[in-house]
């Protein structure tokens, strides 16, 4: 019987159409299920519900009383990532919308104290205190990016993700992207809010499949052919603007940053930004961080001078994939923009194998997997610096070894990950021509791999959102002024 009361909400998910029917089978999945009554209880062994029970009745008291001084007080030692363990992917494995309605009603309640202490002047609390206080906020519970990995023509996949989380106002401005990916990210750094309105439409994707299929026969073959780079490049020009990392970043206001690896031994990777690189061609960028070694050519980086006239921009250097380096440049992004939280739109063909949505395995069959894979990689490490000598000897074989060891230490995952459903993928498939139904395919994949995490993503970012658009209106209308808080130029990155 209580299998039969499930049977009808999951078929409904599988066939919703859109984001609003998924979500209405999934409360009703819930509710049959009984985890409606889980979400109300505020127990749980995950999070110190207790804590947050008390901070939470606190703030609501203090609203009550109008004892603004008391509530910046309190949200002062208060807003922090992950207080009292809420961040934790188990509290959002149990039910199928949503998470502990206690978790839920701590965000929108510190949201809402936000809002209100910067929607009006209060006695006791001048604007220079709250500005201080806004800026420190934010730089202490930090920011979320979106990272696209590398994926070849999986690429598609990730414009399903970013479909889903643009048409629930949940895309973070700091985006990043390696080989396909930065395809990806790049048209959303360079479109604004009303463009990606058309870029996301079915109509507009219609088009572009068939003006792909029909520029230069990218689609006229169905077989593993392989894609040319004036393929690649006629692509990225179709798709991306002209612009330099600071003119995108002018325009829409999102920090894109494309990872790309040096072809020659002794350079280190780079990630390109409108911090470190703002006067590079993004266009450029995209394709070097698509050079496949062994593949595609490498590239030289074009940029704009004083002058606004194109010039090659360290032109004795050149540039391949940015996955072989720096897929998910994590550290990077923390150095840079204070990220602390990090969405991961995963399709590296050669990583997914090897890692798993919790929810699709069992804990202790996914720990195992873990340990295995740390001790192999522990092992060809040390293998690796026993015959490091002996290959130097060897250029072309050293630097085979190099790249497999950058690929194999390279950290994959982020604080949620959107996976694709398929383990493995013809890697002949990788680089060559998809058609329509394939593409079309891969675009609904990623919005469906995407619904099941929206709420997760809605509520664990929802304070720094909210603090992100406080501070942003503060320096529009002048009423602030640059502080340490603000980003900061970095060489290293």
């Amino acid at each position: 019987m209580f299998s039969t009361k499930l049977h009808k909400p999951e078929i409904a998910m599988r066939q919703a159409s859109c984001y609003e029917e998924w979500q209405q089978a999934a409360i009703a999945h819930d509710a049959a299920s009984g985890n409606q009554r889980w979400k109300r209880m505020d127990q749980s062994k995950h999070f110190d519900y207790r804590s947050i029970r008390l901070r939470l009745d606190q703030l609501r008291q203090l609203r009550a009383r109008q004892d603004y001084p008391g509530l910046l007080f309190v949200l002062n030692e208060g807003i922090h990532g992950n207080v009292d363990g809420m961040g934790s992917p188990l509290l959002y494995q149990r039910a199928k919308f949503g998470t502990k309605q206690l978790i839920e009603d701590y965000v929108s309640e510190i949201t809402e104290s936000l809002e209100l202490l910067a929607g009006q002047d209060h006695d006791n609390i001048g604007r220079e205190e709250k500005l201080d206080f806004f800026h420190r906020a934010q730089h202490c519970f930090g920011r979320s990016a979106l990272m696209f990995s590398g994926s070849g023509m999986l690429a598609y996949f990730h414009i399903g993700v970013a479909k889903a989380l643009w048409q629930q106002q949940l895309l973070p401005d700091i985006l990043s992207g390696s080989s396909g990916g930065s395809i990806i990210g790049s048209i959303l750094a360079t479109h604004s809010d009303e463009e990606l309105q058309r870029v996301f439409s079915a109509e507009n994707l219609v088009y572009e499949l068939d003006a792909t299929k029909s520029h230069k026969g990218i689609l006229r073959r169905l077989g593993p052919k392989l894609m040319q780079v004036d393929d690649i490049r006629s692509m990225i020009e179709r798709l991306v603007p002209d612009m330099t990392f600071q003119e995108a970043w002018e325009k829409t206001g999102r920090w894109m940053n494309i990872s790309i690896a040096p072809a020659e031994t002794h350079q280190t990777s780079r990630l390109l930004n409108a911090i470190t690189t703002p006067n590079v061609l993004m266009r450029e960028g995209i394709l070097a961080s698509c050079a496949l070694p062994g593949v595609y050519p490498s590239v030289t980086l074009m940029a704009k001078d004083k002058h606004g006239e194109k010039k090659q921009y360290l032109p004795s250097r050149r540039w391949v994939d940015g996955a072989i380096s720096d897929d998910l440049p994590a550290k990077r992004l923390a150095r840079l923009y204070g990220v602390n939280h990090y969405i991961a739109s995963q399709t590296n063909p050669y990583v997914i194998p090897f890692i798993s949505d919790s929810k699709r395995s069992r804990r202790s069959s996914a720990a195992i997997k873990r340990a295995a894979y740390k001790t192999a990689k522990e092992w060809l490490n040390a293998s690796a610096t026993v015959v490091h000598r002996p290959l130097a000897r060897h250029p072309r074989v050293s630097r085979v070894t190099n790249t497999a060891l950058a690929i194999l230490n390279q950290n994959y995952i982020g604080d949620i990950n959107l996976l694709p459903p398929f383990r493995f993928r013809n890697p002949g498939r990788l680089l060559a021509a998809l058609s329509r139904e394939e593409i079309h395919d891969l675009i609904d994949m990623g919005e469906r791999s995407a619904w099941p995490k929206i709420e997760m993503i809605r509520v664990q970012t929802r304070i720094s959102r909210t603090l992100n658009r406080i501070v942003r209106d503060y320096e529009q209308t002048g009423h602030s002024e640059p502080t340490d808080n603000d980003l900061t130029y970095s060489q290293e990155a």
